[in-house]
């Protein structure tokens, strides 16, 4: 019987899945202070104080292939999820290792997604997979049905300060300076491409948790999951959760937080929000 593994990076917030063989490969934060290494050991909460006054420059840094090829193992068939290609070179150090293996041992199977996303929405796609693994599901049919579903969910965010992607050149310091201001909050979507895109610009927790509201309903959400993870923002979360709850009457929301490589693009108080769309 071939075996079966589930892989990912830790921007998907996934250090464990039940009933399945899964690994996870952990990305970094480096500034020029310390470095954060988010593994299962990392302590997110700590991490997010320590930028709460860090004011030098910080960057990501991804998997490379040998990390890949430690995680996949001697597994027959693994299904990996990357962070987005449009954040990351997560992907392209996946898609090098799965070659590497497939060169080597042509028995063996590596399917790569790009989720075109992070965080939560990761985390429906991954929880997608482990479903269709637990059934016995064909390895082409799992490949098929995983891409077609990764295109039947979305992410949304809310995000109290854009400090870190202005730090890490994903956005200019003119643009990060607006949020913090005047209470502003960036309420936005993961695009088509992978990237970020700020789509509001709102005025305080309730116009911004309403706004997110309005987004799911024009996005097509009536049942399935919602996904939120939050960033030291339990409560805001929870609240996000009951008015969701009163909204979509047949959707399931689960709430999460965010692990080190999420908590470094959300920030303090930030909320992300994956979703199946109709």
């Amino acid at each position: 019987m071939r075996t079966v593994k589930i892989v990912t990076d830790s921007a998907a917030n996934v250090t464990a899945l039940s009933g399945v063989d899964f690994a996870f490969a952990p990305m970094k934060i480096l500034t020029s202070e310390r470095d954060f290494i988010d593994d299962a050991d990392c302590d997110a909460d700590a991490m997010a104080e320590f930028f709460d006054t860090y004011k030098g420059r910080s960057k990501t840094s991804c998997p490379n292939p040998s990390d890949w090829l430690e995680a996949f193992g001697d597994a027959d068939d693994v299904f990996c999820v990357t962070i987005t290609s449009g954040l990351s070179g997560s992907y392209n150090a996946a898609c090098a290792a799965k070659q590497m293996v497939e060169s080597e041992f042509p028995d063996r199977r590596v399917f790569v997604l790009d989720s075109l996303s992070a965080g939560p929405e990761m985390t429906l796609i991954l929880e997608k997979l482990q479903e269709l693994v637990r059934e016995g599901v064909p390895f082409d049919e799992i490949c098929t049905r995983i891409t077609r579903y990764s295109k039947q969910t979305g992410l949304f965010f809310m995000l109290e300060s854009l400090k870190n992607f202005a730090a890490n050149g994903r956005v200019s310091p003119a643009v990060a300076k607006i949020t913090g201001l005047l209470n502003i909050r960036i309420v936005g979507r993961a695009s088509d491409f992978g990237t970020l895109k700020p789509l509001h610009k709102c005025r305080g927790e309730a116009k911004s948790l309403q706004t997110l509201v309005t987004l799911l309903k024009e996005s097509g959400l009536t049942r399935g999951k919602v996904c939120i993870a939050h960033c030291r923002n339990e409560g805001v979360a929870l609240r996000l959760k009951e008015l969701l709850r009163d909204a979509f009457p047949h959707v399931s929301v689960a709430v999460d937080h965010c692990r080190g490589l999420s908590s470094y693009y959300a920030e303090q108080g930030g909320l992300l929000v994956g979703f199946e769309k109709e």
